[in-house]
């Protein structure tokens, strides 16, 4: 309810979670992704502990740090996350990438790693000014 994530025509709540770096990560090689922009981290003020999903565990306990495509073996692996500590500041009016709390850049910073791609923009509300443009592209 938070980030009002509901269907536009149908008012249906939309399926939330925590972040899949896994699936991102095979998302951004098949399409050539080199920067990232983060939507609605502002949502995540006031949730004490992150889970992000760096590995997966499969039906026969194996560990696994990639992602399949057969939705059959994916439907019944474990994802497997990693915690990050959450933040309690309101986030909407900061306007530039060292206004946010520590935490809040942690979290950032470990996508950033885990993907090896540059998040260029994080948005910290629904308006154009609540855009922070945090690396250039070149």
């Amino acid at each position: 309810q938070i980030g009002f994530e509901f269907g536009a025509t149908t008012g249906r709540p939309r399926r939330t979670g925590w972040l899949d770096l896994v699936s991102l990560k095979h998302a951004t090689m098949i399409n050539g992704i080199n920067n990232l922009v983060i939507t609605k981290l502002d949502v995540l003020s006031g949730i004490p502990t992150l889970k992000i999903a760096t590995k997966y565990k499969t039906e026969d306990g194996k560990i696994i740090d990639y992602f399949t495509s057969s939705t059959t073996k994916l439907y019944k692996y474990e994802p497997i996350y990693e915690e990050l500590e959450g933040w309690t500041e309101d986030i909407t009016k900061v306007r530039s990438y060292d206004e946010l709390p520590q935490n809040a850049k942690k979290y950032i910073e470990f996508i950033e790693n885990y993907l090896g791609i540059n998040v260029y923009l994080v948005s910290v509300g629904p308006e154009r000014s609540q855009n922070i443009i945090r690396k250039e592209l070149f």
